[in-house]
């Protein structure tokens, strides 16, 4: 994003860009800015995340914003530039971002600007999401090999775990007889022709 300022002496401009929108609490979001003072005042270039929350209810909305993080570069002098090459601005411990919530919103916002004295602050917003998992922790840049900070040894479940596993005892064989007679259901044994009298059967109807 660029952005500039007029003066009678000459403008002052402000060019900003990060590498990614999304990070962590405990990530440093390096930062890349060019500003360039053709006035004759000395100006500071600043960084700040800032924290928006927004409650709605009962068709009423709330909007409470604080700066929950900052960094200050060096003093540009009139005629003067400057670079921030990666400069540095570390993520404190932070609520996630909470974008789809129809009565709560929390959202990040990054702001790159200068401190103009006697004048209005140039300033470039970028927006941020907070999140919980870091991006490097499932990037292809682990693929070969690096070991992700996710990961878990599970060397020791094979200590554990038997190459071909035996099968269960036999429930008679670990039991008594008395036991095993107690709980094996009796079921109707076959009718044995030869000790009774076998005769055919016949339905009479009147």
């Amino acid at each position: 994003m660029i952005g500039c300022w007029f003066f009678t002496s000459g403008p002052v401009s402000l060019s900003a860009k990060i590498e990614r929108k999304g990070y962590c609490n405990g990530e440093a979001i390096p930062i890349y800015a060019e500003i360039e003072n053709c006035s004759s005042r000395l100006i500071v270039p600043k960084a700040a995340i800032f924290q928006t929350q927004t409650y709605l209810a009962s068709g009423k909305t709330k909007t409470f914003r604080q700066m929950v993080a900052n960094v200050r570069g060096n003093h540009v002098a009139s005629g003067s530039t400057d670079t921030w090459n990666g400069k540095s601005l570390k993520i404190p411990p932070l609520t996630p971002s909470i974008l789809d919530c129809c009565i709560i919103r929390v959202e990040y916002s990054l702001a790159v600007y200068i401190h103009i004295p006697g004048a209005k602050k140039l300033m470039l917003e970028l927006p941020l999401v907070i999140g919980t998992i870091p991006c490097t922790g499932f990037s292809s840049r682990n693929s070969s090999g690096a070991t992700s900070p996710f990961s878990v040894d599970m060397s020791w479940l094979a200590l554990t775990m038997l190459e071909h596993p035996e099968a269960p005892p036999n429930y008679a064989d670990v039991v008594s007889e008395e036991e095993f007679s107690r709980h094996v259901p009796a079921y109707p044994q076959p009718i044995d022709c030869d000790d009774q009298l076998c005769c055919p059967m016949f339905a009479y109807i009147q």
